[in-house]
């Protein structure tokens, strides 16, 4: 076996800690075996968020949402992945595709506010309907409060965050994998929202404080 051939199998091998440990030193081979765990993960929550505006959407902005990503991962000596914090029960790959939807919709709030894009005016309207925690939060120094927040939810709850908020499933889709009614979809969303903000405003004026 090639010495090539070994390190991948040794990278394959990898918990997420000690991905992200390596991440963190800037170890190439973690950050490649990073982009091969995580990269369909990555695209298809850019994807969910870019689909609605197709007619606007080329591959190449697809691209560049991908690599404001890994700038955004990478800045300020990495503080996003030091944010991170699995031994409170998150998992890394959620973690990821949270930063990935929340950066695909700064890029088009970005674009839309071009006068040539018309069509992506509506991503404006979408990131506007009121202060949620979760758009808020999209905010660069704001993710250390996000995370905060999420851990503090039931387990049950943090399913409902990821799948409704992050995975942007339907309420019938929620529903169906979460085997409860529509109906107790859009009040869970309710709750948590209130709960999310109520929190959120508390720890934001803290933190600025």
């Amino acid at each position: 076996m090639t010495e090539n051939a070994r390190a991948r199998l040794s990278a394959e091998d990898f918990t997420d800690q000690e991905l992200l440990e390596r991440m963190i030193e800037r170890d190439a081979l973690a950050w490649r075996e990073f982009a091969r765990r995580y990269d369909r993960l990555i695209y298809r929550c850019i994807h969910k968020v870019t689909g609605r505006f197709r007619n606007s959407i080329v591959p190449e902005d697809i691209q560049e949402i991908y690599g404001q990503l890994m700038v955004n991962l990478t800045a300020h000596d990495m503080r996003r992945l030091r944010a991170f914090a699995p031994e409170k029960g998150n998992k890394f790959g959620s973690w990821i595709g949270l930063l990935a939807t929340n950066t695909a919709w700064d890029f088009l709030r970005t674009v839309a506010r071009q006068p040539a894009c018309a069509e992506l005016a509506e991503a404006e309207k979408i990131g506007a309907l009121g202060p949620s925690p979760l758009d808020e939060c999209s905010k660069r120094q704001q993710w250390e409060i996000l995370a905060r927040m999420v851990e503090r939810l039931s387990e049950k709850d943090r399913l409902f965050v990821q799948l409704y908020f992050v995975d942007g499933l339907s309420a019938e889709e929620v529903a169906e994998a979460m085997e409860i009614s529509v109906k107790t979809v859009y009040s869970k969303k309710h709750k948590i929202r209130c709960r999310l903000e109520a929190e959120y405003s508390a720890e934001y004026e803290a933190a600025s404080a």
